[in-house]
């Protein structure tokens, strides 16, 4: 399965954090292998998702200034780990990632400058061509149980129904911010609740619904000249991914969502310094009950 993860934005809303780190490799809580805490990238996670979900060809979108570092975090460096091989103990983490690593390729694309979601996507179509592919954004995650389980719904029912795409949702407060949904509530798929979407509207001005799209996809190869038919209408600085979706389902596309709720996992976005702080909050929690668990196992 191929799996794009994108890394490009400027990130101003975290700025001045933003402007020398950028903010999808901000430190969120995990459970260590050896029984304690430890702190990843959101990227870091973000990869490790898509991995379980079968992914073993990830492309990942950046800006060219962020090119290196980036591929250098991604790669397995043996030279670092003959370095500190006396410190065995603080290895143990790198190392079961350096073997996650091992298991999938890197491909990278160069965004030159923002110009929205859509179009950081549409420069992996050399890369993925026809082919169905996993879609995550590199700052936020899905906090739940088992890492990889909401792409892994979402892969499969895309597959199993010939879908042309497949969004993780989630209820909002305020859905004018989002990318909405609209659509009729179906079968559930597991334990997520399905929706048929018939419309998608980015932040509108009056919602329909308070169904908003967390930054996560399964899609089949109908986005890319769906993005590619939006981007020749109106020539926008800007292409959103939003559209594209709105277009495919305009043509006619079957489109579903599955919406996240409290059994499933929640969305944590660190765009912004109290998105952060709400996603260090929530993974620290979730990370401190695995480790209960698994003391009282």
């Amino acid at each position: 399965m191929k799996a794009v993860i994108t890394l490009a934005g400027e990130g101003t809303r975290m700025l001045p954090w933003s402007r020398g780190v950028r903010k999808e490799f901000l430190p969120l809580y995990d459970r260590g292998e050896n029984g304690s805490l430890v702190l990843k990238p959101v990227a870091h996670l973000v990869v490790e998702s898509l991995i379980g979900a079968d992914a073993d060809l990830v492309t990942v979108v950046v800006q060219p200034r962020d090119a290196g570092s980036v591929q250098a975090y991604f790669t397995v460096d043996h030279e670092f780990l003959r370095r500190h091989k006396r410190h065995a103990e603080r290895l143990v983490e790198t190392r079961r990632f350096y073997t996650t690593l091992d298991t999938v390729r890197f491909v990278y694309t160069l965004q030159a400058r923002p110009a929205g979601f859509g179009d950081a996507v549409l420069r992996t179509q050399p890369v993925i061509g026809k082919e169905p592919f996993l879609l995550h954004a590199g700052d936020g995650i899905v906090v739940e149980a088992h890492r990889g389980a909401a792409l892994r719904a979402m892969a499969e029912l895309r597959e199993r129904e010939n879908l042309d795409a497949v969004i993780l949702a989630r209820t909002v407060a305020d859905p004018r911010r989002y990318g909405v949904i609209e659509g009729h509530v179906g079968k559930k798929v597991g334990l997520y609740p399905r929706i048929d979407v018939t419309r998608m509207v980015e932040k509108p001005e009056h919602p329909r619904t308070h169904w908003a799209a967390a930054a996560v996809y399964a899609f089949g190869p109908r986005l890319f000249p769906a993005l590619e038919a939006v981007r020749k209408e109106h020539r926008s600085h800007e292409l959103e991914l939003t559209d594209g979706i709105q277009r495919m389902v305009a043509d006619g596309g079957r489109v579903a969502a599955l919406l996240l709720s409290a059994r499933t996992g929640t969305w944590r976005s660190v765009g912004s310094p109290e998105g952060y702080g709400r996603a260090l909050e929530a993974t620290r929690k979730v990370a401190q009950r695995a480790l209960i668990s698994r003391r009282n196992h």
